[in-house]
């Protein structure tokens, strides 16, 4: 399984939010590139960076930091947040970033999904992120009434390869992550899943392997010293 330790950005800074909640935003590090090359000397060869100013806006405003942490960690990049079109594609990719995650415009422009996963591939991803198994979008902001099964499985349709599940409900929480929906999304679809928010432990991720996942983006629990990466690591084979 691969472990994708995270670093969100807000204005420059690597930040945290509770539930996605955006008046939640505290800082966590200092330097979004010294943590990265920390991931890597954990062990770590993928991070997971989310523009949350993208996500929310469609404006992304750190582009900068993405192409530092591309360029000079040793890590392959998966960023999200306010990739909408063609051109912002090709503009992240430019960056030096290894995978683009699409959210929103997974539900508003499904076309463009589809056209991405046919020119990219596995380089493009759908992130999945909901509330009550309710799919929300615009940075978890606007619900969209429809049940993450059913997008799951019309992304699958279309193309997409790799799905990054969500549940707002457990994220920035420490309170372990979504087994049910996670085993739900594993039988309801053949894409590759990565498990996202709610990670808290080591024991968490054992049991996400066990379950035979792709990916587990790790958030929080780095940050709050409940995740042992280097060990993780080790637990979960190689990262490569």
């Amino acid at each position: 399984m691969i472990l994708f330790p995270a670093i969100d950005l807000k204005n420059g800074q690597a930040v945290r939010l509770y539930k996605g909640d955006f008046s939640t935003a505290h800082q966590v590090a200092a330097d979004p590139l010294a943590v990265a090359r920390d991931f890597y000397a954990a062990g770590a060869r993928h991070i997971h960076m989310v523009d949350l100013d993208g996500a929310r806006s469609g404006a992304r405003r750190n582009g900068a930091i993405v192409q530092a942490v591309a360029e000079q960690s040793g890590l392959k990049v998966e960023l999200g947040g306010g990739i909408r079109t063609m051109s912002d594609l090709e503009e992240v990719f430019a960056l030096g970033v290894w995978r683009c995650v699409i959210g929103s415009a997974a539900v508003s422009h499904p076309e463009f999904v589809a056209e991405a996963a046919a020119r990219y591939g596995d380089r493009v991803a759908v992130g999945i992120d909901a509330m009550d198994g309710i799919v929300k979008t615009a940075g978890w902001e606007q619900s969209t009434g429809l049940n993450y099964l059913e997008l799951a499985k019309s992304m699958e349709t279309i193309g997409v390869k790799t799905i990054i599940f969500t549940d707002i409900a457990t994220d920035g929480m420490l309170s372990g992550p979504s087994f049910e929906r996670l085993a739900a999304l594993r039988e309801a679809v053949g894409c590759q899943i990565t498990a996202s928010g709610g990670v808290s432990s080591n024991q968490d991720l054992s049991r996400l392997h066990a379950m035979g996942l792709y990916g587990a983006i790790i958030g929080k629990a780095y940050y709050a010293g409940t995740v042992d990466l280097p060990l993780a690591v080790k637990e979960v084979g190689a990262q490569c």
